[in-house]
Parts: structure tokens; sequence; C-alpha cells
């Protein structure tokens, strides 16, 4: 199996990492190595790293930037980007070792919501591997890539949101870029809080300026806007 290098995002998110943290722990077969790239500089966030083992990194608050940082200093031979609210399945690193023997240059899971559900993630869910497979799957699905295979495209795009777009493109055009069946289940407050069609329709939207050439920033400046 290749050695995995685990990288995660982090901003006041401290909690959903810490179980996520512990969710590593727990697996079968271990990573080489956890990257937590903190946006907030937050002691917490530093005091969650140390109690579970992972290396704890400040960066600045824009996702695709942490990610980047994340994946310099990652010393595995393949690199896994995940958000801090998400539920993994049982055993994925042999998984995705799997798809890497077999030829893939990387991958993502299936999107899944967890509990609690509610009926729009029945529809929500098939659309979204239906985007997935024919556009792009998003960084809560758990995107992997060999790491050679991920600097030799140019990793992230140091964007604060569709930061993995290019990345995806990119390694699509290097080789295979495998869909796995399992799933990563993510967090569905935000769907909760917002609205689960209202927080779909809004994603969209945000999609089609992206896809029209609106910068990133402004997008991320409409985004947080909104939240508030």
């Amino acid at each position: 199996m290749p050695s995995f290098s685990v990288i995660i995002p982090c901003y006041q998110d401290e909690e959903k990492l810490a179980q996520l943290l512990g969710q590593l722990q727990k697996l079968p077969q271990h990573p080489a190595e956890i990257i937590v790239v903190d946006g907030a500089n937050n002691q917490i966030c530093h005091d969650v790293c140390a109690q579970y083992g992972a290396h704890w990194l400040a960066s600045e608050p824009s996702r695709g930037r942490q990610l980047l940082q994340g994946a310099a200093v990652a010393q595995g031979e393949a690199l896994w980007f995940l958000h801090a609210d998400v539920r993994l399945p049982a055993d994925p690193l042999t998984a995705m070792a799997q798809a890497l023997e077999q030829g893939a240059v990387g991958g993502y899971f299936r999107f899944r919501f967890d509990e609690p559900r509610a009926w729009p993630a029945l529809i929500l869910e098939p659309a979204i591997a239906l985007r997935s497979r024919f556009g792009v799957p998003y960084g809560d699905q758990g995107i992997f890539a060999k790491r050679d295979a991920y600097f030799a495209v140019g990793g992230h795009a140091p964007w604060p949101l569709f930061e993995e777009v290019p990345l995806v493109k990119g390694l699509r055009r290097l080789g295979h870029f495998q869909p796995l069946l399992q799933p990563l289940w993510v967090d569905p407050r935000r769907w909760q809080r917002d609205g689960w069609w209202r927080r779909t329709w809004h994603n969209r939207k945000l999609a089609i300026r992206f896809a029209c050439g609106m910068p990133p920033d402004k997008l991320a400046e409409q985004y947080h806007a909104r939240r508030s």
C-alpha cells in the first residue's frame, strides 16, 4: 500500500475536526501522517491536533492556499484531502490504494448526506453523482491523488472557492480519475440551516457565475455575505 498523507483545511471547526481525527485513528489502515492547516490560527485547533498526533500548520483563511500549504510539506506517496466535517467509510485507505495500484492517478468518494437526513437528500445525492462524473467533484468528496500527479498538474488553485476545479481537470487529462463506490458522509447542517433547496440553488448560482468567468474571490464575498 502506498503511504498516504491526509491534509485537512480547518477554519473554526474544531469540534468536527476532533471527531474526524478520532475516526482516522480507528481505521484498520493508518495514514503515514495527518496535516491540519488552520486558517484561523487558533490555539484550540492546535491543541486538538496535539491531542490526536496531527501536524498543525497556521495559514491565511483561504481553502485553496491552505491545501497547497499542506501538500507542500506532505511526505506521502499519495495525498488525501478531507474537509473537517465528513464521516469516513470503514476502510478508505485500502479502497484508494487499490484504485492507484490499478493505474488511477487519483479519484474521489461518493457523496452522501449524514444524519439527520431529509427526503431532499434522495434527490440531491444522485444529482451530485452525475455532476461529479461528468463535471467536477468538490472537495467534500475526499479527493485523492498520487503525489507526483498532484504536483504535475499544479495542485489546487490558490482560491477560497472552486479551488479543486483546475486540479480535477488536470488529473483527468493526465490519466484515469477513479470514482469510488465507498461514500463519504457529509454533515447536512448547512442545508438544514439555509433550507435544502435554497442552499442547493445558491450553490448552483455560484457555480454558474464561476463558469461564466467571475473571479473566485468575488464569489467568496457573495458566499460569506449571504451567510452573514
